[in-house]
């Protein structure tokens, strides 16, 4: 078997479009709870890995929370950026995240060279293995696909460092 025969064959198989679907329905249907959970005034065993984004639509000018998972990166946090929220996210302009019980002010940066957003999801891998169950850029050997990442990166995936005390928040 060639080279590039036996790395197409070893490659994770890639994640359907309908399987993608079916994630994004249950992830609306546990950010529910999730939501309520990290609002609470303490700390809890999900604020470990979890924070709550609040931001305000582009569009609607709506105010959407949305729980997601992230990883301290010194004094930054880092977040994978899959789904369509980071849309609403601009570099330079702060949002509130629910950290640990607290809200805090963060400016998002939007980190979308692949040779950083592959160190930073390494990264992540390393803090936090159950990253590679649902960022489909990771394979079951908890190695960042590059062919699938160069594909996600084109529709948009990104790696969001969160620089924390921005000096305003947006409403």
């Amino acid at each position: 078997m060639s080279d590039s025969a036996q790395d197409d064959h070893e490659r994770a198989p890639t994640v359907s479009p309908e399987q993608l679907r079916r994630r994004a329905r249950l992830m609306r249907v546990v950010n529910v709870p999730m939501r309520r959970l990290l609002k609470l005034p303490f700390a809890t065993p999900l604020s470990r890995r979890l924070m709550l984004l609040t931001f305000t639509g582009r569009k609607t000018g709506r105010v959407y929370q949305q729980p997601v998972s992230y990883v301290a990166d010194g004094a930054e946090l880092i977040t994978p950026g899959g789904g369509r929220w980071t849309l609403n996210l601009s570099d330079q302009r702060p949002i509130r995240v629910r950290l640990h019980g607290h809200d805090r002010r963060a400016v998002p940066e939007l980190v979308r060279d692949p040779a950083e957003v592959t160190r930073l999801l390494q990264r992540m891998l390393a803090a936090n293995p159950r990253l590679a169950s649902f960022v489909p850029v990771v394979g079951p050997d908890r190695q960042v696909d590059q062919a699938r990442l160069t594909e996600a990166l084109e529709h948009g995936f990104c790696i969001v460092r969160w620089h924390l005390d921005a000096p305003t928040v947006a409403r």
